[in-house]
């Protein structure tokens, strides 16, 4: 098949098939869950801050979420570290603190295990998964159960942008002054996007025929389309076997620029609009300058003058940009990955639910 062929064709792998399925999927998460804001508003008042737990590709929603929180509610979202209460076991006042923990599956231990060390430490607990029964929902104060269905392949696509919908939210509970019916409007966004980046013509088949030449790459995003770099990196390393650097516009202009030449191009990720959009543009300059290719996902007609090739991004508003922004970059690690003779569906040394010791 084609790398760039239309999303009705005979969906030839998993991912590409679950790819496909995100309009539905986010289209039944966003209907489930937008009448749970209630509950989540209901530990608002205990919850000056949101600490996040999670690994891997949840780690990456998680990042989307502490932009977004400190963007929209006036409220201070983290990272946390679950070794610190795995590993270290250590005590720390959680109070008025909401521990919202991720996990695909539910069932990754070290998520459950540290929800229930925040919750002995005065955290109320929201989980995030696609598995109602599983451990993660049922612990959780309010669990914020997703619907996109079994995912086959190993790579998380339609769990990932779910997660992000859940997310949203989220911050639509803790009172961010947002409009909701942006967020119902999203899954046909998203229909329309894939329709477009898989239609001949848009460039996407051209640019995986590029990176099939490649060793490594690197993938950069600012603000709220941060969490879509790093996702796509990780996708790129997962499926493609690459060397794939998630990096924000701003750490990579702080010496790690340097890998970025002719043997090394970048994946510059910017929504249409927003505050960091004319630091994209920039950067784009900045890499074809030093002889590299520079690729566009989103940002416009800006970002895309200036880059050597690049993908539409979605007609989205800038928070729900990043749910639209890496669904292209799903498109192209597919793509590439078969390109490569890679089966995208079940990558070396990787298994569906990962328990970290």
């Amino acid at each position: 098949m084609d790398s760039a062929a239309g999303p009705h064709d005979q969906a030839a792998t998993h991912m590409r098939a679950e790819i496909l399925e995100q309009p539905a999927a986010l289209r039944a998460t966003i209907g489930a869950l937008l009448p749970r804001c209630v509950e989540v508003a209901a530990l608002a008042g205990r919850a000056r801050q949101v600490l996040f737990f999670a690994r891997g590709t949840s780690d990456n929603s998680a990042v989307y979420g502490t932009y977004l929180i400190q963007t929209t509610t006036g409220r201070l979202a983290s990272l946390g570290s679950p070794s610190v209460a795995t590993a270290y076991r250590s005590w720390i006042d959680l109070s008025g603190v909401l521990a919202v923990g991720l996990s695909q599956s539910g069932r990754t231990q070290e998520i459950v295990e540290t929800l229930d060390w925040a919750r002995e430490r005065g955290a109320a607990v929201v989980g995030i998964t696609n598995e109602a029964g599983s451990p993660l929902a049922e612990m959780a104060d309010v669990a914020l159960v997703t619907e996109a269905g079994v995912e086959l392949a190993v790579p998380a696509t339609k769990t990932f942008t779910c997660q992000l919908a859940a997310l949203a939210v989220l911050a639509l509970g803790l009172g961010a002054d947002l409009d909701a019916v942006a967020l119902r409007r999203l899954p046909a966004a998203i229909e329309d996007l894939i329709d477009r980046t898989t239609a001949p013509g848009s460039g996407l088949g051209k640019i995986i025929d590029e990176l099939a030449e490649v060793d490594g790459l690197v993938v950069s995003a600012r603000g709220l389309a941060y969490s879509a770099a790093l996702e796509l990196a990780l996708k790129i390393k997962e499926a493609c076997y690459l060397h794939a650097m998630g990096i924000s516009y701003a750490d990579l202009q702080h010496g790690p620029i340097a890998v970025v030449d002719a043997g090394t191009p970048a994946i510059i990720i910017a929504a249409d609009s927003g505050p960091t959009l004319d630091a994209a543009v920039n950067l784009a300059k900045r890499v074809i300058s030093a002889g590299a290719r520079g690729y566009a996902i989103g940002g416009g007609a800006a970002l895309a003058a200036v880059s050597s090739r690049a993908l539409a991004g979605p007609a989205l508003p800038e928070w729900l940009a990043p749910i639209g922004l890496i669904v292209p970059g799903q498109l192209l690690t597919e793509g590439l990955s078969r390109r490569l003779g890679i089966d995208p569906d079940s990558p070396r040394g990787l298994s569906k639910v990962t328990q970290t010791t």
